[in-house]
């Protein structure tokens, strides 16, 4: 349930037990509703919201059971149920001349409606206050005619104010099912299930090429590290500075320098230790 329901209702280990539970709390009377009622709107006494609260959270419980048929969890129906319940009971004007139960099946039903349309669809099936009011009527016709002949389909259409084709495509929307994208995660290979997702080829990546392609420079680099090994150690710095070390490449004069020779000796002893590793990596 929601924080502030946890916060007024004893916390109890499965949706029966807290049905159980709500159910046991006493009934308000009339004249014990419009005194509570009175004492929060005038002096914002949370004592007396909390007793309204629990003693409807019952009938919270009665209007979510009649959208079960929408596969949700029926403890989340009820929380959201909870949820207006606490809104009508801080709007609740006791001067009006109506019981709280009356108020707030509005608030109820309304934080529920969000809820189904949110979540009974990954494709959302109503998102106009129109298309509402279709998908929550369209539904209850549906249980009492089954699939509509075009009579039936004019006479919602006439009785809801909207067009045959508008209900035409609810029906439709309502009557297709969701797929998953990917296999079920109980799968097992030996199954005959498919999914999109293996229908699906990323045409820009290649494993194969990948693999081999990186088992390729693996094996170039171990070769030409185990030719650089075969040259002198003035050879193999002067490879390594102009050629391998990326953050800091030396210039031919700043080699000339560190060994003291000129940069056209330097220039040689280049080309003749890239010439030793050709020959090098041609014989490993």
């Amino acid at each position: 349930m929601t924080t502030t329901a946890l916060a007024i209702v004893p916390q109890v280990g499965s949706l029966d037990s807290y049905i159980q539970g709500v159910n046991s709390i006493p009934v308000l009377s009339v004249e014990e509703e419009r005194e509570l009622s009175k004492d929060l709107y005038d002096n914002q006494n949370l004592e007396a919201a909390q007793r309204l609260i629990m003693s409807h959270l019952r009938f919270v419980v009665h209007v979510a059971k009649s959208y079960s048929g929408y596969g949700l969890p029926q403890a989340d129906l009820i929380q959201e149920g909870n949820v207006g319940l606490m809104k009508a009971v801080k709007r609740f004007d006791p001067s009006v001349g109506v019981r709280l139960v009356s108020f707030a099946v509005h608030w109820i039903k309304a934080e529920i409606h969000e809820y189904v349309l949110k979540n009974w669809r990954i494709v959302k099936v109503a998102t106009t206050k129109a298309q509402r009011k279709l998908f929550f009527n369209l539904r209850k016709s549906k249980k009492r005619l089954g699939w509509f002949n075009q009579d039936e389909v004019k006479a919602v259409a006439e009785d809801l104010g909207v067009s045959t084709s508008e209900v035409l495509e609810m029906e439709s929307r309502m009557s297709s099912q969701d797929q998953t994208f990917d296999l079920p995660v109980d799968d097992d290979d030996g199954s005959a299930s498919f999914a999109p997702a293996q229908y699906l080829e990323d045409s820009s990546s290649d494993v194969a090429e990948s693999v081999s392609g990186q088992q390729w420079e693996d094996h170039a680099n171990t070769r030409l590290l185990s030719a650089i090994r075969t040259l002198d150690e003035r050879s193999q710095d002067i490879i390594r500075a102009r050629w391998l070390d990326d953050d800091s490449k030396m210039t031919l004069q700043e080699l000339a320098a560190k060994y003291s020779v000129s940069a056209e000796r330097v220039r040689q002893l280049e080309k003749n230790a890239m010439k030793k590793l050709k020959n090098a990596m041609g014989e490993l």
